[in-house]
């Protein structure tokens, strides 16, 4: 009976997000580790670490942040990146501009209901996946959905980026 009370997580931005597009998606809380990333969750969670995606807040040459959903194990070629999205360069924000951005903690960033509007890319082999955990807008809670929300609800762009990590 506990057990049930624990699986559900109060609501956040990225949850409200969902909802509100009547989004189904199954929610799975977990032992956060700093500096564990997609990898740790995958791994406490019973997931494939490439359908575990994770969110990236990046930033192009003229500081202009935008976000890049990448699988978990796999990493950004930010020279493929900014070559795609017609960008002179890209590269990773700090945590502390990330945060700014996003509105939320690093480590529990999700791309739904960010505190402001940036332009979404996704590396294109996540939408041929059934399902992914993605995020859900805390440290320790991802959320399990079908990958063309991210193309649906945040006009997702696809690109090819994936490094083997």
């Amino acid at each position: 009976m506990a057990k049930k009370d624990k699986a559900h997580v109060s609501e956040t931005p990225a949850t409200a997000v969902l909802r509100a597009a009547k989004v189904a998606f199954t929610e799975h809380p977990y032992e956060y580790l700093e500096h564990g990333g997609a990898q740790h969750s995958a791994a406490v969670l019973g997931f494939d670490p490439f359908t575990v995606v994770k969110t990236l807040v990046m930033q192009d040459q003229d500081a202009k942040p935008l976000i890049v959903l990448m699988h978990g194990n796999r990493t950004v070629s930010t020279k493929n990146l900014a070559r795609q999205i017609g960008a002179k360069s890209v590269e990773p924000c700090k945590p502390e501009v990330a945060q700014r951005h996003s509105g939320y903690q690093v480590g529990g960033t999700s791309p739904f209901g960010t505190r402001r509007e940036m332009p979404v890319y996704i590396e294109s082999t996540i939408l041929d996946l059934p399902r992914i955990c993605i995020n859900g807008g805390r440290r320790g809670y991802l959320v399990g959905i079908d990958p063309q929300v991210c193309v649906q609800l945040l006009g997702a762009k696809p690109v090819q980026c994936a490094l083997a990590e």
